[in-house]
């Protein structure tokens, strides 16, 4: 039974999910898009609009809170680079939306394992 345990586990040990997600979440910020299976694609979903919305909060704060804000983001993504862009360019495209920055298409099945896949992508104004 299942009852009460929360998050999905992808066939893997909880340091390489952690891995996973932190590589995903990097990749949809740096290319503004991302095709992976669709489990995938729902677990990650929700940590990606979480950052975003951290974003948000850091640009509207004061420096100290940008610095605690970026923090948090560097400590959940791989790379300054990705921190920088979430910050710099995501961030303020969605400042007056409150919320769903990201966009789940469903692509069908994977030809080599039948899995489904999926496009997660950002939400253009």
């Amino acid at each position: 039974m299942r009852h009460r345990v929360s998050g999905r586990v992808l066939g893997r040990s909880s340091a390489n999910r952690r891995a996973l997600r932190r590589n995903l979440v990097t990749q949809l910020f740096l290319h503004g898009q991302l095709e992976t299976t669709e489990a995938k694609v729902r677990a990650i979903r929700p940590a990606a609009e979480k950052l975003i919305t951290l974003a948000k909060r850091g640009l509207r704060s004061d420096q100290a809170g940008q610095v605690h804000a970026r923090r948090l983001a560097a400590a959940r993504l791989f790379g300054k680079q990705a921190v920088s862009k979430l910050f710099d360019e995501i961030a303020p495209r969605y400042e007056d939306r409150p919320g769903g920055y990201t966009r789940m298409v469903k692509l069908g099945r994977r030809r080599g394992d039948n899995a489904e896949m999926a496009l997660l992508e950002l939400v253009e104004e």
